[in-house]
């Protein structure tokens, strides 16, 4: 069983309890949360409430998470855009769409699923719903992607992305223009305290690197490639938006208005990493899918 804990902030004060319990992780619906609330899995200051509750600033909420359940995973044919593999090691482009795992409510048609079918020797570590997985990249965002077969390369290449060795280079087009051609973000990322379902930059929050380079400018938007030192949740999109410049089509950090495209424009061309066995440098590059591609092509027109 796992234990997560949080205090109330006065952003927070007078919001109902299953929905702050809820926005602790994404993968907690509310519904789920107001199940453990008639469990008697939710405290606060020690004492179980009902969902309803009105949380106070400095309230201290423990909530008992039970062990999820083993998913009978299904291994489907998904037609996976292989770039490199080997006993160790398998590089795969990922679509605009597709979602990495599964998750309670959503078993089917991920990259887990259709690398199931591919192989069946995936690294355990992550356990039965993340066979494999040693990083992960946004639904709507498309690239690259390594995955472990074995134990011994998982943890290799999770101690390199600790050690900040992985090359990770995306293409985006943001809002606005960059009047500067290079740039580096370095500026925590945690939880916004205000929304937390969303990522932002906060005091306490990891330490997190981006640098960037301009490619493009065009009218009202500018195409970088951007750098990953380090690998937080969202960092591309949070840190684009903290320096004023917002990933077009970003439903849940850029503006309303914006280019249309069904997610934020941004597309991880560029992967490399030492190999696990061999010891050898390996970098790997996928262009940007067509419906990016037409975007720049589409601002060009218009400069």
């Amino acid at each position: 069983m796992k234990s997560l804990q949080f205090t109330v902030s006065e952003e927070e004060n007078g919001s109902r309890i299953d929905k702050l319990t809820a926005a602790q992780e994404e993968q907690y619906s509310r519904s789920q949360v107001q199940e453990w609330l008639k469990e008697g899995r939710v405290l606060v200051n020690g004492q179980p409430v009902k969902a309803n509750y009105k949380a106070a600033a400095g309230d201290e909420v423990t909530i008992d998470i039970p062990d999820p359940e083993e998913l009978n995973i299904e291994a489907e044919d998904l037609k996976l855009d292989i770039y490199y593999e080997d006993e160790d090691v398998i590089v795969v482009n990922k679509p605009r769409g597709m979602v990495v795992h599964p998750a309670p409510g959503h078993t089917t048609g991920t990259l887990v699923n259709g690398l199931m079918y591919h192989c069946k020797d995936l690294s355990g570590i992550n356990g039965v719903m993340r066979p494999g997985i040693v990083h992960r990249i946004d639904k709507d965002t498309s690239g690259l992607l390594m995955v472990a077969k074995n134990d011994m390369a998982h943890e290799k290449l999770v101690n390199q992305l600790v050690e900040k060795s992985v090359t990770r280079k995306y293409q985006a087009i943001v809002h606005g223009i960059i009047s500067h051609d290079y740039g580096t973000i370095d500026a925590p990322i945690g939880r916004d305290t205000k929304d937390r379902q969303k990522m932002g930059i906060v005091d306490h929050g990891k330490v997190a690197v981006t640098h960037f380079q301009v490619l493009e400018r065009f009218r009202d938007f500018t195409l970088v490639e951007c750098e990953l030192e380090t690998g937080r949740t969202h960092q591309i999109r949070v840190h684009m938006k903290y320096i004023g410049f917002p990933l077009a089509g970003d439903p849940k950090y850029g503006p309303r208005k914006t280019l249309d495209i069904d997610g934020q424009a941004l597309h991880a061309g560029v992967l490399g990493f030492v190999h696990p066995r061999t010891n050898e440098y390996m970098e790997f590059e996928a262009p940007a899918p067509k419906e990016f591609t037409n975007l720049v092509d589409d601002l060009r027109k218009k400069n």
